[in-house]
């Protein structure tokens, strides 16, 4: 398994940064985050959804964005995936990701699922997010690039089950799942291993970040009330040993990218000590 950073989470370092930090902790790729910043956040302290300094502008011309192709490269690292923001399944947007995505030689973006929030009806956004999925297959054989759906909270993919409900109608060679167990405490939980089993060969990248739940405050009917929100590698929920060698027990050999919003370390330590807990866990795999 090799690793990778996605750059939402070092919005404090440029792209040129980033690759060095990245390469120095012993990293083998680079997931870019592809979205704007919008223009009324510039000069603000940098944030991971706000003024991100390590995000591809989907504006940018072509010799602009290949840039960011020549950094990575540069520094001996893959592009691994672009990584948009396409809840809205928007095919227009997504296709102009898929193309960046094989301008830059990436090998996978990461495509929409419906939000759900509980006000709209599941089986309509099922089928909607199907025929988005479709259409989003037909431009991952036509562009040689994958599209992953990411299991995420408030989405009708919240689980590994319902990813796979939703990429089962699909060619894995062209649409797959991102496997973020991080996200899946605060909503989607299943044994791990299942759900990796399940997904087969759905089962495309994996992200790493943890989570738990704090106590916070009283119902109204006197009950405890409990909320969930992000912690730091080794201080979540999740047993990051474990998720390993269920892993390894499917064949898993895929990259594995850091996605930590727990803020506990400056972006370059966060690397740094991304990579030395991956090689504590895998050497005795």
């Amino acid at each position: 398994m090799k690793l990778s950073v996605f750059t939402v989470v070092t919005p404090d370092l440029t792209p040129e940064e980033l690759v060095k930090a990245a390469r120095e902790a012993g990293l083998d790729g680079v997931e870019w985050r592809f979205k704007e910043v919008p223009k009324d956040v510039n000069g603000e302290k940098p944030s991971f959804w706000g003024n991100n300094l390590c995000s591809i502008d989907p504006s940018l011309s072509e010799p602009e964005m290949l840039k960011f192709k020549e950094i990575t490269e540069a520094g001996g690292l893959e592009v691994v995936s672009v990584t948009p923001y396409l809840n809205e399944m928007n095919l227009d947007a997504t296709e102009h990701v898929f193309h960046t995505a094989r301008l830059l030689g990436a090998k996978m973006i990461r495509v929409g699922a419906a939000s759900y929030d509980g006000t709209g009806s599941y089986p309509e956004l099922y089928e909607t997010t199907v025929r988005y999925l479709k259409e989003a297959e037909r431009m991952a054989k036509q562009y040689g690039v994958k599209g992953i759906v990411e299991t995420h909270h408030r989405t009708i993919a919240p689980s590994a089950s319902l990813a796979h409900r939703l990429v089962s109608h699909c060619d894995p060679d062209h649409i797959g799942v991102l496997f973020d167990p991080g996200n899946m405490v605060h909503e989607g939980y299943e044994n791990f291993r299942m759900g990796m089993q399940l997904l087969g060969p759905h089962l495309a990248h994996v992200h790493v970040k943890n989570a738990h739940w704090v106590q916070d405050g009283r119902r109204e009917d006197g009950t405890a009330n409990w909320r969930s929100e992000w912690a730091p590698m080794r201080e979540g929920i999740i047993n990051f040993g474990s998720l390993l060698r269920d892993l390894k027990s499917v064949g898993y050999d895929g990259y594995l990218g850091i996605e930590d919003f727990s803020g506990q370390y400056a972006s370059g330590e966060l690397l740094k000590q991304f990579g030395e807990f991956m090689r504590e866990r895998t050497q005795d795999l």
